[in-house]
């Protein structure tokens, strides 16, 4: 039996998490205030996920780069190939919020988007 600590990121209150597992399985979380809690620290030890943030080069557009994220979480062990994919795209301006500027980054499934507009110059 195994135990972990975490601090709940799934609401503002941060709850002190304690997850009991056995044979990679989850016994009990303790320490939650709400369902959230529960279900958070659940999924961060078997299979943790996060939103990738960061920002590409434009080609025509009246900024030079534009912010991008994930369209949703990705395996956190993918985060890193995620990163790499994106230091070689130019997207052309013009950019609108939830354009798609790389499909299926890291063989995941999930899209890059665009979370900022950019117009053309």
């Amino acid at each position: 039996m195994s135990t972990r600590e975490l601090t709940c990121i799934g609401c503002p209150l941060g709850c002190a998490l304690t997850v009991t597992m056995e044979d990679g399985t989850v016994t009990s979380v303790t320490g939650n205030t709400c369902p959230r809690g529960d279900a958070y620290a659940r999924k961060e030890v078997t299979n943790p996920t996060r939103i990738v943030t960061s920002t590409v080069r434009v080609a025509g557009g009246v900024c030079p780069m534009v912010n991008v994220k994930t369209a949703t979480d990705i395996p956190k062990d993918k985060i890193f190939v995620c990163t790499n994919a994106l230091k070689d795209i130019v997207a052309t301006a013009p950019i609108a919020i939830g354009d798609v500027i790389l499909a299926n980054v890291a063989g995941t499934g999930v899209d890059i988007v665009a979370a900022r507009n950019v117009a053309a110059k």
